[in-house]
């Protein structure tokens, strides 16, 4: 029997590389994003698709009916999300910081309450968070998404610790700089590798640590970043 996948914030970048890494490596694959493309990832990859967000309670538990609805099953949950605003430190308004709580935060622990009691039932599951290097190096140009990640890498290790005799594991991926994004020279002059990650790198990881050969790995807050973070 196959397993099944749920990737967030699939319809494009790593969300949608990740989703077609899964495929690739066997998983039926429930993806959603909130422009809709993740519907079309997902009639490539003979998927489900919906169109939702993260932040949407709502569209979180539409996802997770239907994933089980149609598969009978959840074994894996790939938690990515979108992007959050830039701003001076202090200028950015409170709106930008409780979207920011509600989009990193609040989605991972109402996704974690929908699919807990689903693991346990089985017997096993595995959660890969998809973060941010600012997470353990944070950067003035992006507080709401540093400030945040480092809260959201707390959790992860609170969860780990928490069903780690359930069988359960929560990992993240912290990403650097990634061909996503078309970075300036001077992005990639600061990365010692002089290179962006692709996609499918920050795929090939997640998809290991999805995997039965990563099964004594949980907790964990994982950079992918070309050594960046050893720089700052």
């Amino acid at each position: 029997m196959k397993k099944v996948a749920i990737v967030t914030a699939a319809g494009k970048g790593i969300g949608a590389a990740i989703a077609r890494q899964l495929a690739l490596n066997g998983y039926e694959v429930a993806l959603m994003s909130p422009s809709g493309a993740a519907v079309g990832v997902a009639q490539e990859l003979g998927g489900i698709g919906l169109a939702g967000s993260v932040t949407s309670l709502e569209d979180l538990e539409s996802l997770v009916k239907t994933t089980l609805s149609r598969y009978g099953r959840i074994d894996a949950v790939v938690h990515n999300i979108g992007h959050l605003p830039f701003g001076d430190l202090l200028e950015l308004d409170d709106q930008s910081w409780t979207g920011g709580f509600e989009m990193i935060i609040l989605s991972a622990i109402r996704m974690m309450r929908l699919v807990t009691p689903v693991f346990l039932e089985q017997g096993h599951g595995a959660v890969v968070n998809i973060s941010a290097y600012g997470a353990v190096a944070p950067e003035q140009s992006f507080p709401i998404s540093s400030s945040l990640r480092a809260a959201l890498s707390a959790f992860t290790r609170l969860y780990a610790q928490r069903y780690a005799d359930k069988n359960i594991r929560m990992n993240a991926v912290l990403p650097g700089f990634v061909d996503s994004w078309d970075a300036p020279p001077e992005i990639i002059a600061r990365i010692p590798m002089k290179r962006l990650a692709t996609t499918d790198e920050v795929a090939k990881t997640v998809e290991f640590l999805l995997s039965d050969g990563a099964g004594y790995i949980t907790g964990q807050n994982i950079l992918v970043d070309g050594a960046l973070v050893n720089t700052l």
